[in-house]
């Protein structure tokens, strides 16, 4: 039996553009349908490893960015276009 390549380590180590860089290669390889049935296989499943991988990354990116929202809530005017806003801030009283 062939030793497989660590890929489970490798990706924790890898920054989010890496991450999706490596996915358009994944993607671009299994496209071009050169790859046997297990080496698809194994670039499918490094694939949904990164794209996990991704998923947690922008999550965490998402609540950095909510708290440092709520560090300035209070000098910061929220745009009255933003559907999250409550009420309309459209009309002055």
């Amino acid at each position: 039996m062939t030793p497989k390549k660590s890929s489970k380590n490798e990706p924790d180590a890898l920054s989010f553009d890496e991450r999706l860089q490596r996915l358009e290669e994944i993607v671009g390889a299994l496209e071009e349908g050169g790859l046997g049935l297990e080496s698809s296989i194994e670039r499918y499943r490094e694939g949904v490893e990164l794209l996990g991988g991704c998923r947690e990354l922008l999550e965490g990116y998402r609540r950095q960015v909510e708290e440092l929202g709520q560090q300035v809530e209070g000098e910061v005017t929220p745009y009255a276009g933003d559907p999250d806003v409550d009420g309309d801030t459209t009309e002055e009283a």
